[in-house]
């Protein structure tokens, strides 16, 4: 019998694995020796913070990054066939979704192989149960352009797919430019168009809030270096 591909969540930040997800990822993470990870340091210390109990020098872990060759991931599953479960495991949130992933769990089906998504936090979907926004229909973008022009652009053409689908649009940014994120959004939107900011999600200081562009530019929240998720809505 082949084995499994278990997706398996991490937390979103500093915070104890079962405050934020269900039992069953430990005893997983307890059953397997193998596991695919975006980078070793953090996932042995998710391992072992998880499964304080569990050996950490019997484990196998192959790296999924962009410097990696695809002909070797296309070897990582080999163990599946041979009958070993195997744990892709993301650096934070769920695995493949805004993460590394998706072509292994492709792979996977392709080789005939169980994919078994595991239950643990999504800062995207947190973000839009919370933000009061079109929960039957929105988009995740992913990253908006640096440069500040294609970005300006980018906003405005979010701003009317969301005006002409009633359709919310959600989008990411590396913390450290949040708040020039926040800045351009105030700059460009119509003062009307809906604006939650979800940042650290999960975490003691998590802050969410919807407003209006023309509220948020009273308000001016402390977003640099912190992990965040910006949906608008016309």
């Amino acid at each position: 019998m082949k084995g499994n591909l278990y997706l398996i969540p991490t937390t979103l930040g500093d915070n104890e694995p079962l405050e934020v997800m269900p039992i069953s990822v430990k005893s997983v993470v307890e059953s397997l020796n193998h596991f695919i990870v975006e980078n070793e340091k953090s996932a042995r210390r998710f391992i072992k913070k998880i499964t304080p109990s569990k050996s950490q020098p019997g484990l196998e872990l192959k790296l999924i990054d962009k410097y990696v060759d695809a002909v070797e991931v296309n070897t990582y599953l080999d163990v599946c066939m041979e009958g070993q479960s195997i744990g892709l495991l993301s650096e934070a949130g769920v695995p493949a979704v805004a993460d590394p992933g998706s072509d292994v769990v492709a792979l996977a089906h392709k080789k005939g192989i169980r994919v078994i998504p595991l239950v643990g936090p999504s800062s995207i979907l947190m973000a839009m149960m919370a933000s009061g926004m079109n929960g039957q229909s929105f988009a995740f973008n992913g990253y908006l352009p640096i440069d500040k022009a294609e970005r300006k652009r980018e906003i405005k053409r979010l701003e009317r797919l969301s005006k002409e689908h009633k359709q919310s649009q959600i989008f990411i940014e590396t913390p450290y430019r949040n708040h020039k994120m926040l800045d351009d959004l105030k700059a460009t939107l119509s003062p009307n168009t809906s604006l939650c900011i979800a940042a650290d999600i999960t975490m003691p200081k998590e802050y969410i809030k919807t407003y209006t562009v023309a509220e948020w530019k009273h308000q001016n929240p402390e977003l640099h270096k912190i992990p965040a998720i910006f949906i608008i809505h016309a």
